[in-house]
């Protein structure tokens, strides 16, 4: 990649941080802009004041056909789609930079066809039954730690279910919260920067809410940490947790499936179609754009 290029790139991660983007959001999308203006580059585009909105569709057919060089076959959905994001966030970014010349976001995205087939086969929601003796379960792992290991270990595996499952939080929006998003008066948890960099609130429950409340009261207040996250563990050593739950549980089924942050998300959703709620109040609780992706559950459901 030019010079020119190189400097448009670290202007333009820049201008994501006045937007509050993540450090590895900013990663992503700085490979994506790279991979583009090397595609721009071989194309004999050596400057941004060449790019119209020829290149971009040009390069938008181009991604869709060509294979990773990482894994040697075709890009996702969702990673096309990244990518069509990033790119209008690069228009957007050369507007505001005041390029006259610059190209306005296409806004074009790719329907995600209920998500890639491979995927939505490999969506295994436990059931209400299931979920309720995973929870039961929480009290039988880690008999052999000290007792302030296994009550923390407790306590976060209780948090894990009360915001994936109850509040079918995604795994970063649940790991980032802090206490001031937690309104135990109203009910309601706030979740800032959410996907797609969306805020939104999301109601809680009265077991939800007091199984929180009893995390922050007698558990979280009592730890001097150097961080503001309700959760004291890491991600990795949650992911962790959540597997030896799965093996407390002696249960062959529940044993069978795979047991992660999102699928609990994917539970909860399945079970409120299931129980008849709408589904575009299914699409409000869980944050999402548009009902494509929430029509997902219809089909986990009848398959």
């Amino acid at each position: 990649m030019n010079s020119h290029y190189k400097i448009i790139l670290e202007q333009h991660i820049f201008w994501y941080d006045t937007l509050g983007y993540n450090a590895s959001t900013k990663k992503r999308y700085a490979g994506i802009i790279t991979q583009f203006f090397e595609y721009l580059q071989e194309r004999n585009v050596n400057h941004i004041s060449e790019l119209n909105h020829k290149h971009i569709k040009l390069y938008f057919d181009y991604i869709q056909i060509t294979k990773s060089q990482k894994t040697r076959k075709a890009y996702s959905l969702i990673h096309l789609n990244d990518t069509f994001f990033a790119i209008d966030k690069l228009c957007q970014f050369l507007n505001d930079m005041g390029m006259n010349t610059a190209p306005i976001p296409l806004n074009f995205r790719l329907k995600y066809n209920y998500y890639e087939r491979e995927n939505l086969d490999n969506i295994i929601p436990f059931t209400i039954e299931e979920i309720k003796q995973l929870q039961n379960a929480i009290e039988n792992t880690y008999q052999s730690s000290n007792f302030a290991e296994r009550q923390t270990r407790h306590y976060e595996l209780k948090l894990i279910f009360a915001l994936c499952y109850g509040c079918a939080l995604r795994r970063a929006e649940a790991y980032n919260l802090q206490i001031k998003d937690i309104d135990f008066d109203r009910k309601t948890v706030f979740v800032q920067q959410g996907k797609n960099y969306k805020d939104r609130i999301v109601p809680m429950n009265e077991n939800v809410c007091n199984t929180i409340k009893d995390y922050i009261y007698n558990f979280r207040h009592c730890l001097k940490l150097k961080h503001n996250r309700l959760f004291v563990y890491s991600l990795s050593e949650l992911a962790k947790s959540l597997k030896e739950l799965q093996r407390a549980t002696n249960c062959e089924q529940i044993q069978s499936k795979r047991l992660y942050f999102h699928i609990l998300r994917h539970s909860m959703a399945s079970h409120l179609l299931q129980n008849g709620m709408e589904i575009e109040s299914i699409a409000r609780f869980l944050g999402h754009s548009s009902l494509v992706s929430t029509q997902i559950y219809t089909h986990i459901i009848n398959r």
